[in-house]
Formats: structure tokens, C-alpha cells, sequence
């Protein structure tokens, strides 16, 4: 029989799947980290047990669940470069979506019925409008964006037709870092803004490059809705407590509902840090919205959730702190 307190938590070892794992053993959970490191950091593993595994090895997979009996899955594991997704969208189809496939066929085989997948707003592509609300089509514009999206569908077929359990959450800009220190943000390559501005900050990189200063907005860079990776792990930990109950719907949007500017980002960094950060504008990335605002009133409202740790200058805080005793 499954153990009801122990959860596998594909790529554990990453950004947000560490936060998750730490939220996890939190509210009394054993989290088990099945990471294959290609991108995670075994160093990140610190709540539980840790696995290393491909989530396209079902024998792997089916080998680790027999020894944990975990009664839930929280999927993170994923590529999740949008450029290069557009580049090599083999890689992407066969990682996310095959080895998605790979998961829930050895989950089902183990009798394993609760599943909380990390979802993206890529999946909305360009919105016609802004705040993004759950029922705004889905047009994702990148290989990227069409894999998950194509996952929440296996989801949603899976539950019609095996009563799988599941929820998708769909966020913004996760940023930030751990409050205490212990995780934080580190990708190779790095492409998330906040984490390039603090490198500008501290003269790793010689300057920032604001892609695009003419969008419709008061400033002219584009506005996006950051959300502390400490309040999307625990929106996780309460969708996978309330999957039990399975009322849930099967997505919600996770976000603030507030936008910040890229120049309105560089200021505030410039603030925390205290350090003068050099900015060079650049062309405009395709396909880049001007605006992503989340509608997170559903989950607010139906997992009693809202963002405790998303003020700006909360996520910078905890992200410069990090990156201090980090980089380099």
C-alpha cells in the first residue's frame, strides 16, 4: 500500500522543486527527490531521500516507487528553455511529453492515483487580454508552451479515463529564494531576469540587457508577474493536500495578479543591492508579450492560498542573500 506521507517529487533537485521539497517536509511530508541532474544540483536534495533517475527510465521509476510506496506524484521534471525548445522541439516533445507518459504509466502500475504537475502562462502564448484568467485560450507559441499544455490534456484524459487525481498549476515569473538560505536559484545557463540583474550587480556580468524598450507600457519594457518560489511551493503542498478530496479543478493560475517592468526590476535591484547596475538596451525577443499578469482568484479562493512572500522587494532580498553567498 502506498505511504500516505510520502511524495516523489520528479526534479527535486531544481529551482523549484527543491522549494517544493523543503514546503513538503514542512507540513509533514517525506519528499522523494527522482532527479536525473541534468539541470538540478544534488546539493539542493536536503528534505528527504534522493533518487537519481530519468523519468523516461520506467524501470527506474518503477524500481524506486516499489522501495518508497509514495501515494503522490508532484511533477516538476522538464526542460524548460524557451529558445532552444524552438531550436531542438525533438528534445523537448520526447523529455516532457513522452517521459510525462513514461511517469503516469508506472504511477497508474503502482496504484498511485494524485498527481500536482507544474504548469506554465506559456501555455496562453500572446493573450488578447490581461489579467490571464483559467478560461483564457490556450495558444502556446513555442514548443515549450505546446508540451505542457499537451500534458495537461494527457492529464485530463488519464483522469476521465483512470480516475487519476490531478491539478496543473499554471504560474508566472517564479523568482526569489529560500528566506533561510538554504536554496535559491542557479541555472546554466542562466535566463531568468532577476538573477541576471544581480549578477550585474555584483559585476559577474558587466551589464543587464533590457530586450526591448518600446512595448505599449508606461515605460516601454515588458511587465510580468513574479510570484516567490516559497508561495508557489506552498500552493503546491495545498493542491496535493486537497487532491485527496478531488474537488479541485484541474488548473489554476499562480500568480500575484500584479506586474512589474523590467526598467521598475533594475530600479528596485539597484535599491536592495545598493549597487549601480549598468543597462544596455537590445532588440526585442520574439514573441515576448508586452504584458503576463496572473488571475490567481481561483486558487485564492478555492485552496485558501495567496502570495505571503511576493512584495518586490521581498523576492530581491532573498535572492540577493543567495546569490551573495553563491555566485562566483
Amino acid at each position: 500500500m502506498p505511504d500516505g506521507r510520502t511524495i516523489l517529487v520528479t526534479g527535486g533537485a531544481g529551482y523549484i522543486g527543491a522549494h517544493a521539497c523543503k514546503a513538503l517536509a514542512a507540513a509533514g511530508y517525506t519528499p522523494v527527490t527522482y532527479d536525473n541532474l541534468v539541470y538540478g544540483h544534488e546539493r539542493a536534495v536536503k528534505w528527504g531521500p534522493f533518487e537519481k533517475g530519468d523519468i523516461l527510465d520506467g524501470a527506474r521509476l518503477a524500481e524506486v516507487m516499489t522501495r518508497h510506496n509514495p501515494s503522490a506524484v508532484m511533477h516538476f521534471a522538464a526542460f524548460a528553455y524557451v529558445g532552444e525548445s524552438v531550436t531542438d522541439p525533438a528534445k523537448y516533445y520526447h523529455n516532457n511529453v513522452v517521459g510525462t507518459l513514461s511517469l503516469l504509466d508506472t504511477a497508474r502500475a503502482h496504484g498511485i492515483d494524485r498527481v500536482v504537475f507544474s504548469s506554465t502562462c506559456a501555455t496562453y502564448g500572446i493573450p488578447e487580454t490581461v489579467p490571464i484568467s483559467e478560461d483564457t485560450p490556450q495558444k502556446p507559441i513555442n514548443p515549450y508552451g505546446a508540451t505542457k499544455l499537451m500534458i495537461e490534456r494527457v492529464l485530463s484524459d488519464y483522469g476521465d479515463a483512470y480516475g487519476l487525481k490531478s491539478v496543473a498549476l499554471r504560474y508566472f515569473n517564479a523568482a526569489g529564494a529560500d528566506a533561510n538560505g538554504e536554496i535559491g536559484e542557479s541555472h546554466d545557463p542562466e535566463t531568468h531576469l532577476i538573477p541576471l540583474v544581480l549578477d550585474a550587480a555584483s559585476g559577474v556580468r558587466p551589464h543587464i540587457t533590457i530586450l526591448g524598450d518600446d512595448y505599449p507600457t508606461p515605460d516601454g519594457t515588458c511587465i510580468r508577474d513574479y510570484v516567490h518560489v516559497t508561495d508557489i511551493a506552498e500552493a503546491h503542498v495545498r493542491a496535493l493536500d486537497n487532491l485527496a478530496g478531488g474537488k479541485l479543478r484541474r488548473a489554476y493560475n499562480l500568480g500575484t495578479g500584479s506586474g512589474f517592468s523590467v526598467a521598475q526590476v533594475v530600479a528596485a535591484a539597484e535599491r536592495v543591492t545598493g549597487c549601480k547596475i549598468p543597462v544596455v538596451h537590445g532588440a526585442r525577443r520574439p514573441g515576448d508579450p508586452a504584458q503576463l499578469l496572473a488571475d490567481a482568484s481561483l486558487l485564492a479562493r478555492e485552496l485558501d492560498w495567496k502570495a505571503r512572500h511576493s512584495s518586490l522587494d521581498h523576492i530581491l532580498e532573498t535572492a540577493w542573500r543567495w546569490h551573495q553567498r553563491n555566485s562566483g
